[in-house]
């Protein structure tokens, strides 16, 4: 996600598909426009996190007697949810982390706000995005496994802290 002068781009662009993932690199307008897609990148990771969390809270408070790391598996193998972010679900549940020692606290690094923000200023409706940061500042005073799930995720892809409880 780069932005900037195409001319100096093109020059570069080697250099950023070495450094980058098959088909992970993309020209994306005038400076401050890969810092922009970015944000909006981060937003949508933001619900994506919430939407996992969420439901896997409802299939642990749920009558049935779930093995999460194997219905993460099976979410992650032929369903339309698979994900880079489901494999890390099955990861966390491999992990066999005890939950009760986790606290449901989602820090939030700013990416999330800076894409409310600019939703607002725009009037773009971003009900997701906008529900999914208002729980991370809300985990403060909670205690869910949703939380507690989307903070592990955020451990696994970006090696972001959680917060053990006390």
């Amino acid at each position: 996600m780069v932005g900037g002068e195409q001319i100096i781009f093109e020059k570069l662009k080697p250099l950023f598909t070495d450094l980058c993932v098959d088909k992970g690199c993309i020209y994306s307008g005038s400076a401050g426009s890969g810092h922009y897609l970015k944000m909006v990148h981060n937003g949508i990771e933001y619900g994506m996190m919430q939407a996992i969390g969420e439901g896997f809270n409802l299939l642990h408070h749920s009558p049935y007697d779930y093995q999460l790391e194997e219905v993460a598996q099976v979410f992650n193998h032929g369903s339309v949810i698979r994900s880079w972010l489901m494999e890390l679900t099955e990861k966390v549940y491999q992990e066999r982390l005890d939950m009760t020692e986790i606290a449901g606290v989602i820090p939030s690094s700013g990416e999330g706000k800076w894409t409310v923000e600019e939703a607002l200023r725009l009037k773009v409706n971003l009900p997701v995005i906008t529900q999914s940061l208002m729980t991370r500042f809300a985990s403060e005073d909670c205690d869910k496994i949703s939380e507690k799930l989307v903070a592990l995720l955020r451990n696994q892809f970006g090696g972001h802290a959680f917060v053990k409880d006390e």
